[in-house]
């Protein structure tokens, strides 16, 4: 059946798209009631670790976004993501699992094609109805809970953590939730969510109040996010034209063991600042420090890296920072240097450069570097990351 879906989905949306409306008077062209966007997009991966063999991936994924609007205030909306994988990687253990793993309530990824030569994965991280009054708002399916203030490390982001390192997945994972929220004021509302899990120690619920105080926008939220009791605050605002970010959530256990994992008492906190420099090279500048009371241990550089985060584990140590520096190199080039600190000694640096080739055409290539000192995390394992991504939208 969900083969079916999936066949049928691809049907209808190739037919939107190919199907163009036309007005018959010229310049009266009727308004739609769709929209079809994506892209299609080829990255090359080399693995070059300091010890062992290197490797060579190769990736081509394409995205479908599409929006049915039934009303000005009812919609529908599906985001699907197909991606075809193949390369030296596909021998590690687990991996074929790890691209087909789905974390929601609804199992909406599959592995059409899995052998030792590629991996094609279809999966569905958007699939949602929206409905919008005058003051209410309500959601229910697939789709982003975006409750972040800041831009970097997310200790408010109950649903949808996500790694700095993965640059590839923008769109970032959806959640399968029921959402309500109610429009207070003026920058302000109180938001409703819940999102079910086959395992009821596993399901989340919160509630958020939003509100703005003399040009600063704060909020205070409360609930649960799966074995943990919580309740956080966040606020946005800017001092003297350096944007200034900070989120704070306590996380209290209601299990002190699952599965094998034990849980303490932690708070997880995160402060960031931005400014623009501004100038010919628009100039941007971001710095963060990531705290962590009671950090979760990481068996290996290579499971952190790949496996998914939550805003419990954002990091593997008490203290992280985080810092970026991005300029245009012309108007169609950008490049951004980043790197970041943990207080076991383990270190990454980042190097990128974005090009637009056309309207719809982007070069993007990418440096990434993990080491770290002897017995650190990063450290066991050092290595270089390559990448080229060429993107085509539509």
């Amino acid at each position: 059946m969900w083969k079916k879906f999936v066949t049928t989905t691809f049907i209808v949306g190739a037919a939107f798209y190919m199907v163009e409306v036309k007005a018959e008077i010229p310049g009266l062209q009727p308004e739609k009631n769709w929209d079809l966007t994506g892209y299609v997009k080829y990255m090359a991966t080399g693995g070059i670790p300091d010890h062992g063999d290197n490797t060579l991936d190769h990736l081509i994924h394409q995205r479908f976004n599409y929006e049915y609007r039934f009303s000005s205030s009812f919609r529908f909306n599906a985001g699907m993501r197909n991606r075809v994988l193949a390369g030296d990687s596909l021998s590690a253990p687990f991996y074929s699992e790890i691209i087909a793993a789905d974390n929601g309530y609804f199992d909406l990824s599959r592995n059409f094609v899995d052998n030792d030569n590629m991996i094609i994965n279809s999966q569905f991280d958007r699939l949602y109805f929206d409905w919008k009054g005058d003051d209410w708002n309500s959601r229910i399916g697939r789709y982003r809970v975006n409750w972040a203030m800041n831009t970097i490390w997310n200790p408010n982001d109950l649903y949808n953590s996500y790694s700095i390192y993965d640059f590839d997945y923008e769109e970032r994972p959806g959640t399968d939730a029921i959402s309500l929220s109610r429009k207070l004021g003026f920058a302000s509302s109180i938001d409703f969510v819940y999102s079910p899990n086959k395992d009821s120690n596993l399901q989340r619920y919160s509630a958020r109040y939003l509100f703005n105080h003399n040009g600063w926008d704060m909020q205070v939220l409360a609930g649960r996010s799966g074995l943990d009791n919580v309740v956080g605050g966040g606020f946005a605002g800017d001092i003297n034209g350096a944007g200034f970010r900070g989120e704070l959530t306590w996380f209290d256990p209601w299990k002190s063991e699952y599965q094998g994992q034990s849980y303490a008492k932690t708070i997880v906190s995160s402060i960031e600042t931005d400014y623009s420099f501004g100038g010919r090279r628009n100039w941007i500048g971001r710095a963060s420090v990531l705290y962590i009371s009671e950090p979760q241990q990481a068996i290996d550089a290579a499971v952190y890296l790949t496996l998914p985060l939550t805003s419990r584990t954002l990091s593997f140590t008490k203290f992280t920072g985080y810092a970026d520096l991005g300029f245009d190199i012309t108007p169609l080039s950008r490049f951004t240097v980043s790197g970041s600190y943990y207080q076991d000694g383990s270190f990454f640096v980042g190097l990128s450069n974005s090009y637009s080739l056309s309207d719809d055409w982007q070069l993007l290539t990418v440096l990434q570097r993990f080491d770290g000192n002897s017995g650190s995390l990063f450290g066991e394992s050092p290595s270089t990351l390559l990448f080229a991504n060429i993107k085509w939208s539509f």
